[in-house]
This record gives structure tokens, C-alpha cells and sequence, in this order.
């Protein structure tokens, strides 16, 4: 899960998809980055921490980390929360980068939209609650999706 800083959003899909992926018992690593290096080692905002937390996830023990070429060699699948993220994201990883692997998150509700998660960092605490929203939504999808295709591949063995 990939945004700009790594403080609001991605801390956000990180937990969400982390705790929706546990609880069906799938044994997935989930983590996230930031396409920038200005909050690199910070907590998530305060305010997604918050957020998360009345939903009963703890995002707090997480740290920004900068989005690296790297990541396209060690994860199955990379979620950019908006498009300039994604577009820096092709920058960064230069001949690493993998379109295969990388999709705007939205494209999991919105398919063919190309429609970004709005960044709440610019505005107040409801923006928080609509990103987590939207987030939770696509993650659900995310699951739905994933779950099934093991449970296939589980009964077919």
C-alpha cells in the first residue's frame, strides 16, 4: 500500500487489509510505503490512528518508510493510493518497475476509473473517516477475491 508520505492513507490500507486478511486466516505480510522521504520514520498521523482505532485496529507500532525498486522484487502486489503516486512510483522503480504487480487501490471498486483515495492530510478529521471508507470498501474487495481464489487452489490439492 503506497501514498505520498506514508502517514495517512497507506497507514490506513495497511491495517485494514492486514486485519481483514487475518481474520480469514490468510497468511498475508501486508505493509506500506510513501513515494517521498518527508515523514520517513514517524507514526501515522494522529488523526489515522484515531480512525483506525474506532474501528478497532491499531495502526500505531507502524513507521513511514520510503517506497524503494526494491519493493517490486519482494511484493506480490502494489496498491498505489492515487495516481501521482503511481506515476512516482514508475520513477522510482525505473526498469524494477512492474506493471503487472501495481494497480491504483480505487481500480478494486471503480474498475477502468483510474479514481484516487483524496489525501485527508489537507483537511480535518471527516476526511479521515471517508478515506478509511473507501479503503476498508476496496480492501473488502481485495479479500473477496484473494480468499476465494485459495479456498480454489486449497480444494483442488
Amino acid at each position: 500500500m503506497v501514498c505520498l508520505g506514508n502517514i495517512c492513507r497507506s497507514p490506513l490500507a495497511e491495517g485494514i487489509l492486514q486485519d481483514m486478511a487475518f481474520k480469514q486466516g490468510l497468511n498475508w505480510s501486508v505493509e506500506s510505503a510513501g513515494t517521498n522521504h518527508y515523514h520517513t520514520g514517524e507514526a501515522p498521523h494522529r488523526l489515522s490512528q484515531k480512525v483506525a482505532k474506532e474501528h478497532g485496529i491499531d495502526i500505531s507500532t507502524q513507521r513511514a518508510r520510503s517506497f524503494t525498486a526494491g519493493d517490486f522484487k519482494m511484493y506480490d502486489k502494489i496498491y498505489a493510493l492515487a495516481g501521482d503516486v503511481l506515476s512516482e512510483m514508475k520513477r522510482i522503480g525505473g526498469r524494477e518497475f512492474n506493471p503487472d504487480k501495481t494497480e491504483l487501490l480505487l481500480e478494486e471498486l471503480y474498475p477502468g476509473q483510474e479514481r484516487d483515495v483524496p489525501d485527508p492530510w489537507y483537511g480535518t478529521e471527516p476526511g479521515y473517516h471517508a478515506a478509511y471508507d473507501l479503503i476498508e470498501k476496496a480492501c473488502e474487495k481485495i479479500i473477496s477475491r484473494y480468499a476465494s481464489q485459495t479456498a480454489v487452489t486449497a480444494n483442488s490439492n
